[in-house]
């Protein structure tokens, strides 16, 4: 018959696939489970009332229409749900592919078992599968796979959850309506069960068994696969383990299975007693908590309390003595076999003879030390007794106590064993690849051997004094010829012949009086010895080594190992060389990727490296957070050094007299400063000892290891500092902007020095590594605190700055910003409010209004710079940009809301309009037009005031940034800003030359050099934010002549002073100049550039005709609002950078020099 797993057998190929997508289903599964979006789950309060009415669970499928209709009906909850939307429409597919996935495997799994009872399969029916010993193991485990998917998805994605996601994704999803969509029983097989993975959660009733039963399987085949179960031993493991005793631990795989599978077929743990008794008499005689997959591990005596049966059965393995005996008897075998253990682990104990001549008694030793911390592990798990459970908690307390549990022991005996064991393999390993070497070396030296002692018995060799003897020369020579004749690849016939010549070498010895001449006795003996080492290299065979992989599988251990991290971490401070001990642990641990692998690998998949990767991934996560703790007493290290080097040690002067030299030697300190520095590299040290090891399929560099651990320790600490600096009061009297920032450029200049400091004796690039996690951590908080202004967020697995080796921490809000850099950012905007200060812009100073007192200046902005470098200026910079479009974005609604919406508003523009046009004249009784139109506008200037002057403060507040980051880019890198500046400059003179003449070249659109130097120049200052186009805008009506108005309306609020310009009348109705100006230039750029050349055309004829005006009255004074027009086009000819005749277009050239002189 055909090898049932044969490329060419349909038949079992079939149910290989199936068994080897679920394991990569369960992979996917637990992948998913950590990246549940958190809106989901309803923990945060806001969240709740925030996302209620967009978020449904099943209930939304009795009547889709009615919620639709109620969302419809609110403009602001279809934009949140549109925005909801495209935000995790990613993820929740995600999602909803897996639990596709899971419904599909169980309909091929179905299909398979009605095409084996068809006969589809030639020559194949259930029971011939059943009979085949793949057969039998791949039909149990592809049921068993089912059992545990489920049971990992009501683990790790509750319920409700579930039915969230899935009806956003029906929702939002096109793929639903597909006619292949099998949306209808995906949601029956995953609504929620009620259960809830919570400690002290109650269990609902019948589960999980009617879970299991909502899609219906072939009966006949799930009370086969139980009766398989319950007599074979399907996978041969009781010969890895002979011993009596140790049969649960060997039937362990098949045990988790059965529990598993049970629950598809309730009545057997309901009613059959029979069956039951056999089952635990088999499999659980004196053990109750196993691990069903992956380290998931289940208390049998809480699972089968509901189940008469079962329960009763299980009664005499939970009885109290037969407690204390188990206990008893492995707290006595791991004593034993911890003395024996470290015996073999003493230097130069396990040698190659010593390691042959022993095989069996090493095996034996290996088999009690896992049997006894797998029992131990399993039994004294927390994980595996629910605190509330009264009987559980007294079980567990009799084993504490009867076995003298103590968790470090426990783990020094599996550090041992995994050292031992690692030890074992690679000796094992080494011996097998020159196990044919070998062998023909000692054949050849032997046969040699023989062949000279036939020479000496010839007589011809003169120097032996031996007689001749042809008869002993035959020998010789037929023995040389047996041995050379001794075949490898049959070992049996190999060894017993060996045994034979061995016997005839001693005979021989003793019947010819051979003992006399010593040479000839040497010879003799050293034959032997080779043939001795013939039979022990023959010996030498791999399934020594498949019987210590089954006995040292550990995969029960995935979750549980996380109970001695702590202890890990301990012992590697107390002795970092630990590290190569533990090596050998994770090693062991990495045995567990086998299990989910093997049937993957077995099948081809190309699911294999995204299953590998996840669990590898996973078990080299678990690795640094073990080693973690190597950073962080660097970091505790680093702390003291900071202090001593900043507080305690004086630096010494270039010049000083001998006298002195005593104070200034401070040998207690430098001493201190010695050993902090000595336990830091020996520290390093400890973690670079480990070699380069392979975890599952991630090749761990320790070198690497150790820089990504430092990595996250500075970031961690670096992160807190920068959060818990930059928390403001805003009650507070005066501001504490400055002092806190002096306070936090202290703490990371102490950060700084000490990674300068130390990066010799760790060996690592200091300033790089500062450089770009400082950066990384500004970077990702700036693109946080900017999500609140993005529809489409940008999620933390979306991020290019969070990484999941060194992550990012994110902590609390305080306040309405979501990071410091925004608390940092709206603390500026808070002092330097225009509302309440005044900016003067020659002294580039803020001043209050009331009390002249200044607030604050451009220094800050270089206190910005010494704190948080030129990454932090930078992401203030974008802060601020989004700030501007939405402050613009505000504006554009509120100008269609309270102008273009009002009848009476236009209709005094209209009138207005028309009595100024064309605008080349003059208005004849120009005040009287212009001040009845302000007056019947009053009441929109102050929300417009108010929007303006925001814009130009953020303005305003941009320009002091790239000012600053220019001035620092000229002194740092000068040579980068002269580069950014000249190839800027070439690029504009390229491009106007492509304006001129079209067949010059352009960037084309898919080449990125517009957008990447325009990021160099804004991080080195090189830009002018008033030149920016923020938002896109549509025609507006009216738009340059409301501008207008609002400019002459604010002008009388204003009044001109010879040192300081334009400034506010009364602080009482605070305007300030610059944000005015700015604001209404940074307005005007983001339309057509004809509302402004409108805009300025309608200043210059209200300057004209009030000048004429006040000429035709004879009123020799300037008036003060022609003044504050003249000065308004002034500044803007000033920041717009414009020539000066764009101004004298409008207003002739005599007026500007007659103001100049009037003032």
């Amino acid at each position: 018959m055909l090898d049932f797993l044969a490329e060419n057998n349909l038949c079992g190929q079939a149910i290989l696939r199936i068994v080897s997508c679920g394991n990569a289903i369960i992979a996917e599964l637990l992948r998913l489970s950590e990246f549940i979006p958190a809106v989901f789950r309803y923990r945060d309060r806001a969240d709740q009332q925030k996302y209620g009415d967009i978020i449904f669970d099943f209930s939304y499928f009795k009547g889709p229409e009615l919620w639709e209709s109620k969302l419809e009906a609110k403009p602001e909850l279809q934009d949140l749900d549109e925005e909801f939307r495209e935000n995790n429409i990613e993820i929740v597919t995600r999602f909803y592919l897996a639990f596709q996935s899971v419904h599909k495997y169980i309909v091929d799994l179905n299909r398979y078992l009605d095409d084996l009872n068809e006969g589809v399969y030639i020559q194949q029916t259930l029971e011939t599968v059943l009979l085949n010993e793949d057969g039998k193991q791949l039909l149990c485990e592809a049921l068993y796979l089912y059992g545990v998917m489920l049971l990992v998805i009501d683990q790790k994605i509750e319920g409700e959850v579930r039915e969230r996601m899935l009806v956003s994704y029906y929702r939002y999803s096109a793929a639903r309506s597909s006619a292949d969509s099998n949306m209808d029983d995906i949601c029956k097989l995953l609504r929620s069960t009620g259960y809830s993975s919570q400690p002290g959660a109650k269990r609902p009733p019948n589960y999980p068994e009617s879970y299991f039963q909502r899609v219906p399987i072939n009966e006949a085949f799930i009370s086969m696969v139980i009766g398989r179960l319950r007599s074979d031993d399907i996978y041969n493991q009781v010969s890895a383990y002979p011993l009596p005793e140790h049969r649960s631990t060997a039937l362990a795989t098949q045990a988790a299975m059965l529990y598993v599978i049970l629950y598809f077929e309730p009545s057997i743990l309901h009613t059959h007693q029979a069956k039951m008794r056999e089952i635990v008499d088999k499999y659980f005689p004196d053990n109750w908590v196993i691990s069903i997959y992956m380290g998931i591990t289940v208390n049998l005596a809480d699972a089968w309390e509901p189940y008469k049966a079962a329960k009763t059965a299980l009664n005499n393995t939970l009885d109290l003595a037969n407690v204390r005996e188990q206990s008893s008897r492995y707290a006595a075998v791991s004593e034993k076999v911890h003395a024996q253990v470290q015996q073999f682990l003493k230097e130069g104990y396990l040698r190659e003879e010593m390691v042959l001549d022993n095989i069996p008694r090493l095996l034996n030793c290996l088999r009690d030390c896992n049997v006894a911390i797998r029992w131990l592990m399993l039994h004294t798990a927390d994980s595996a007794c629910d605190p509330n459970n009264k009987r559980l908690r007294q079980i567990k307390d009799q084993i504490l106590t009867d076995s003298r549990y103590n968790p470090k022991i426990l783990f020094q005996l599996l550090l041992d064993t995994a050292q031992f064991e690692f030890i074992l393999k690679e000796m094992f390993k080494q011996m097998l690849s020159e196990k044919q070497a070998k062998w023909e070396h000692y054949k050849k030296e032997g046969s040699e051997r023989m062949t000279e002692l036939a020479d000496v018995f010839s007589g011809v060799k003169p120097l032996t004094r031996v007689e001749k003897n042809e008869n002993l020369q035959a020998w010789f020579r037929e023995i040389s010829k047996q041995i050379l004749s001794l075949n490898h690849d049959d070992s049996t016939a190999a060894g017993r012949k060996t045994v034979q010549l061995i016997q005839a070498l001693e005979e021989v010895q003793e019947f010819h009086q051979l003992e006399s001449n010593l040479q000839v006795c040497q010879f003799l003996a050293d034959t032997r010895k080779f043939l001795h080492q013939m039979i022990r290299t023959i010996n030498i065979k791999e399934e020594v080594l498949i019987t210590m992989q089954i006995v040292g599988d550990l995969s029960f251990a995935w979750q549980l190992i996380d109970r001695f991290t702590s202890i890990m971490q301990e012992s590697i401070r107390v002795n970092p060389s630990m590290v190569t001990k533990l090596r050998a642990t994770f090693l062991k641990l990495a045995s567990a990727l086998d299990l989910p692998l093997l049937r993957i690998n077995q099948a081809n998949s190309p699911d294999l490296l995204s299953v590998s990767q996840y669990y590898s991934g996973e078990l080299v996560s678990y690795v640094r957070k073990v080693l973690q703790i190597i950073p962080e007493s660097m970091f505790t290290s680093l702390l003291k050094i900071i202090k001593l080097q900043t507080h305690d040690i004086i630096e010494v002067p270039t010049r000083l007299d001998k006298d002195k030299l005593r104070d200034y030697a401070q040998l207690g300190p430098r001493y201190e400063v010695a050993k902090l520095t000595h336990a830091i590299s020996i520290f390093t040290e400890g973690i670079l000892m480990m070699k380069t090891t392979l975890v599952g399929i991630i090749k761990v560099d320790p070198k690497q290891l150790l820089e990504d651990g430092i990595r996250k320790e500075l970031v961690k600490r670096v992160a807190f500092a920068l959060h818990k600096g930059l928390i403001f009061n805003p009650r507070a009297k005066s501001s504490e902007l400055m002092p806190k920032l002096k306070e936090l450029g202290a703490t990371m200049d102490g950060f700084h020095r000490s990674f300068e400091y130390i990066q010799d004796y760790v060996n690592i690039y200091g300033l790089k590594i500062w450089q770009e996690e400082v950066s990384r951590i500004i970077n990702y908080n700036v693109e946080q605190e900017c999500n609140n202004f993005l529809r489409t967020k940008i999620q933390d697995w979306q991020s290019m700055y969070q990484s999941t080796h060194i992550p990012i921490p994110k902590f609390t809000p305080v306040d309405e910003s979501v990071t410091f850099i925004g608390r940092l950012c709206r603390e500026i905007l808070r002092i330097t409010d225009p509302k309440m200060t005044c900016h003067v812009d020659q002294l580039n100073t803020w001043y209050d209004m009331k009390t002249h007192q200044e607030v604050t200046s451009s220094r800050l902005f270089s206190e910005i710079q010494t704190t948080l470098g030129t990454f932090g200026l930078n992401g203030l910079d974008r802060l601020l940009c989004f700030m501007i479009v939405k402050e613009l974005q505000n504006f554009l609604s509120m100008f269609q809301k309270i102008i273009l919406r009002d009848r009476t508003v236009q209709d005094t523009l209209k009138t207005l309009m028309n009595a100024v046009s064309p605008l080349k004249s003059i208005v004849a009784n120009s005040n009287k037009i212009y001040f009845s139109a302000i007056a019947k506008t009053q009441k929109i200037w102050t929300s417009y005031l108010e929007a303006i002057m925001k814009v130009g403060q953020m303005q305003i507040l941009r320009q002091q940034i790239a000012n600053e980051l220019n001035y620092s880019c000229r002194f740092d890198s000068k040579h980068l800003a002269a580069a950014l500046e000249n190839l800027n400059k070439a690029l504009l003179a390229d491009i106007e030359a492509h304006y001129q003449d079209p067949s010059l070249p352009y960037p084309k659109e898919d080449n990125t050099l517009l957008y990447e130097i325009t990021a160099y120049l804004e991080a080195a200052g090189i830009h002018n934010p008033l030149n920016k186009i923020y938002i896109t805008t549509k025609r507006l009506p009216y738009f340059p002549v409301v501008n207008f108005l609002f400019l002459i309306a604010q002008l009388p609020k204003l009044q001109y002073n010879k040192n300081l310009g334009m400034v506010c009348r009364k602080p009482a109705d605070p305007v300030d100049w610059p944000p005015l100006v700015l604001g209404l230039l940074t307005l005007l750029k983001q339309f057509h550039s004809r509302y402004t050349e409108q805009f300025l055309a309608l200043i210059g004829q209200f300057i004209r005709s009030t000048v004429e005006q006040c000429t035709s009255q004879k009123i020799p004074e300037m008036p003060a609002d022609v003044v504050g027009a003249l000065l308004f086009l002034e500044d803007y000819v000033r920041y717009t950078k414009l020539p000066r005749r764009v101004a004298e277009a409008h207003v002739p050239n005599f007026i500007f020099d007659e103001f100049r002189t009037v003032l």
